[in-house]
């Protein structure tokens, strides 16, 4: 088959980056279609598309559109219906704030769209921008989105099959797009096997891995920290950072992007990892961690109570309140050698049911069944 994948942007590399990467192992002769393409600011996994024919769309070759893209979102049906994907078999699409699902393909083109999620600025949940606190935004936004959402329902009855990425935004599909979807989770980079066996002592800190943005409420994990005075390791970088330093403490410390050897090293004498984000559909690095056989000590929100489970592989805490996890971190501190070492093996067994074998498994075994 002439297979072409079309993704949303490539200017930064997080977790639908990791499925397009995936995707592209499985169909290695595909043609990438894309809005932005800066490899630059994919950092070291620019490496990962190399040789890759990517087409980009003529909105992405305005110059200087890479750093001002955020305001022409109201282009976005004008951007993917401008793309002829006459000549394929089968068109892949990798849909989530920018809706690539919205591409036209015609019979007996097969069009199978994978949702990351229905675009969260549309429907009322956290982005990384507080854009609602400036008046004139709010307004162009309260004007432009309206569009957006007819054309983001009209534009989803476009594929012949829905993927989602778990069952959280299988929900939100029924839900915003009125049409059923398949769960196939998405592959997680995890270690083959454990740098450190789950019965020697970790360190004595605890780490999180995440973009810096509002939506991630680091916020809550450093101020606990501050009250608790333990240690926090901080992954990752954001438009938040600065205000995130301004309220750690000296037992925080930012890491920023570090490389895959550093990552494996400090990651894997952690003792637990923390997450706060809201609304997070599925949660990759949370997953992840647990690969290392870290317990997750988790915001009970979105998709997260998919696999993590209080008191078996992490603890869930219910309010974005640093009291409330500082509970659950209390709990996890009273547990014994033996007990801590259960949850440590559980852990790494939940996240061994996110393999990119699995997935490759998955979305072969799918498409044979609809392209029958």
């Amino acid at each position: 088959m002439k297979v072409a994948i079309v993704h949303d942007q490539l200017r930064e590399f997080g977790g639908s980056e990791r499925v397009l990467v995936a995707l592209k192992k499985i169909f290695p002769e595909a043609t990438v279609y894309t809005t932005t393409f800066d490899p630059d600011s994919l950092g070291s996994h620019k490496k990962l598309l190399k040789n890759w024919q990517v087409k980009v769309s003529w909105f992405g070759r305005i110059p200087f559109i890479n750093r001002y893209y955020s305001p022409f979102r109201f282009l976005t049906p004008l951007i993917w219906e401008s793309f002829d994907l006459s000549g394929y078999d089968l068109v892949i699409s990798s849909s989530g704030s920018w809706m690539s699902h919205g591409v036209v393909t015609k019979k007996p083109t097969v069009h199978i769209s994978y949702i990351h999620h229905p675009p969260r600025y549309l429907y009322g949940y956290e982005t990384a921008l507080e854009w609602q606190k400036y008046p004139v935004v709010r307004l162009y936004a309260y004007v432009v989105n309206h569009f957006l959402r007819i054309w983001d329902f009209k534009s989803s009855q476009r594929p012949d099959y829905l993927i989602a990425n778990s069952i959280e935004t299988k929900k939100r599909i029924k839900k915003f797009y009125r049409r059923d979807s398949i769960v196939i989770y998405p592959p997680v980079n995890i270690p083959k096997e454990l740098l450190y066996p789950s019965a020697r002592k970790p360190g004595n800190y605890f780490i999180t891995v995440s973009r810096l943005a509002k939506a991630k409420h680091i916020d809550i994990l450093i101020k606990a920290a501050n009250r608790m005075k333990f240690e926090l390791k901080i992954i990752g970088v954001g438009r938040d950072e600065n205000f995130l330093r301004s309220l750690a403490g000296p037992t925080v410390e930012f890491l920023g992007n570090v490389k895959d050897d550093e990552f494996k090293g400090v990651f894997s004498k952690a003792k637990a990892f923390l997450f706060a984000a809201k609304d997070e559909e599925f949660g990759i690095a949370v997953v992840e961690a647990m690969g290392y056989g870290k317990p997750v000590i988790a915001y009970r929100s979105g998709g997260i109570p998919e696999f993590v489970e209080d008191s078996v592989n992490g603890f869930l805490f219910d309010s974005l309140d640093p009291s409330n996890l500082i509970e659950k971190i209390r709990k996890f501190e009273s547990l014994n050698d033996k007990e801590i070492a259960e949850m440590k093996k559980n852990a790494r067994k939940t996240a061994q049911k996110f393999t990119e074998e699995k997935f490759k498994k998955n979305i072969l075994s799918f498409m044979k069944t609809v392209l029958k």
